[in-house]
């Protein structure tokens, strides 16, 4: 009897010196924030990506309620967001006030389409943030180019977009501020962790300080000024110097890493084809558009939810986990009080039944994306004899 290896859906991994590297910074005897591995981090953010100024931080929510106090959300000014994503991208928001109003993503990219933007604006509106969904980027000329007209800020939500690019570009880097993950689920990971990238040059002294509890210590420690005190609202932002350490063994394998990723991402892309052609499943769109994806992300639409239901139990039998994706936050106890205003959006709710992710981690073997696809498709043909 054939014993079957487990394929989680995701596995944090080793790629280089982390473990050499946390014992480093042990021995540094540093441990708190702002030790010689975050500014590596912050150092390598900063030359990899073109950014004005990187700043690590404890995670991407981290990052996200940096930027919301840097573009001075007030109670009641309103922010353009997708619905299709994680809380934290609404949460930041929310806590200062912000009411968000969602709108729907393209059919195709699965992104904020930026063509239903500008009917969304008010006088309240204040900021836009894109999301760009699987490490693929936005129509980031079209939102500037809203944001520039209508006097607005753009946030980007590029949790999952870490050395993804657009039109060469790198995702969080065109917008005003940029917002990284570094969450076990990741492309580059330290178990928790996040940056901000600060693409304007009017917000990056004010986000040392928010990032310091709201006071000027890291101009103390540079010698701007004579003492350090408390000039400014803000948090304890920082991670500390063992996540910083993992961090940074992964940046240096950045290439290796990507590269792995998208072998894997291109093999199911492969393998799946067929069952597209069938019309069994839509595979994620790969134009030109999409071409600076970072393979963050493998997923297919299916046809509808009970027939994702009974696929993600299929695999779960032959010890595949495969997993669903956001619960639209429109349709959510929080984004049913706090938004005011409503739109529909038919896409969003359509495409959160039917989504489905697969396996994505660095250490998968190409036997493993074979065996997954090979799953699928006995599911397929079952499914199809049986309707």
């Amino acid at each position: 009897m054939e014993i079957m290896t487990p394929i989680p859906f995701n596995k944090p991994f080793v790629v280089g010196k982390e473990l050499y590297y946390i014992a480093q910074a042990v021995q540094l005897g540093q441990l708190a924030g702002d030790g010689s591995f975050t500014k590596k981090c912050n150092r390598w953010l900063e030359e990899h990506f073109g950014a004005r100024k990187a700043l690590l931080t404890h995670s991407c929510t981290a990052a996200l309620e940096m930027a919301a106090i840097l573009c001075d959300i007030q109670p009641g000014d309103e922010f353009i967001v997708p619905s299709f994503t994680f809380v934290s991208t609404v949460n930041a928001f929310v806590l200062r006030g912000g009411i968000p109003v969602f709108v729907d993503i393209r059919p195709d990219t699965l992104n904020l389409d930026e063509n239903l933007i500008e009917a969304a604006i008010t006088p309240k509106t204040r900021v836009i943030v894109p999301v760009h969904y699987a490490g693929v980027g936005c129509n980031m000329d079209a939102i500037m180019d809203i944001a520039q007209r209508h006097n607005l800020l753009v946030v980007e939500d590029a949790a999952q977009g870490v050395c993804a690019t657009y039109k060469d570009r790198y995702l969080g880097t065109i917008g005003h501020l940029g917002c990284f993950s570094f969450h076990e689920t990741k492309n580059f990971i330290c178990g928790e962790g996040g940056a901000l990238l600060i693409n304007d040059e009017r917000f990056c002294d004010r986000a040392e300080i928010i990032r310091e509890k709201g006071t000027n210590r890291s101009q103390f420690f540079r010698g701007m000024v004579d003492k350090y005190t408390w000039v400014d609202i803000g948090s304890s932002y920082l991670p500390g110097e063992i996540m910083a350490a993992f961090l940074y063994a992964q940046l240096e394998e950045s290439s290796k890493i990507t590269e792995k990723r998208m072998a894997i991402w291109n093999r199911y892309h492969a393998l799946l084809k067929p069952l597209e052609r069938q019309g069994f499943l839509r595979r994620p769109v790969d134009t030109p558009e999409t071409a600076g994806h970072n393979a963050h992300m493998y997923h297919i639409l299916l046809p509808d939810l009970d027939t994702r239901t009974r696929l993600i139990r299929h695999l779960k039998e032959q010890q595949i986990t495969a997993v669903f994706h956001y619960i639209p936050l429109h349709s959510s106890p929080m984004g049913k009080k706090l938004a005011t205003r409503h739109f529909d959006l038919p896409v969003t709710d359509n495409v959160a039944d039917r989504l489905l992710r697969l396996p994505c981690y660095f250490e998968m073997t190409p036997e493993d994306v074979e065996k997954i696809a090979d799953q699928i498709s006995i599911f397929s043909q079952c499914d199809h004899h049986t309707r």
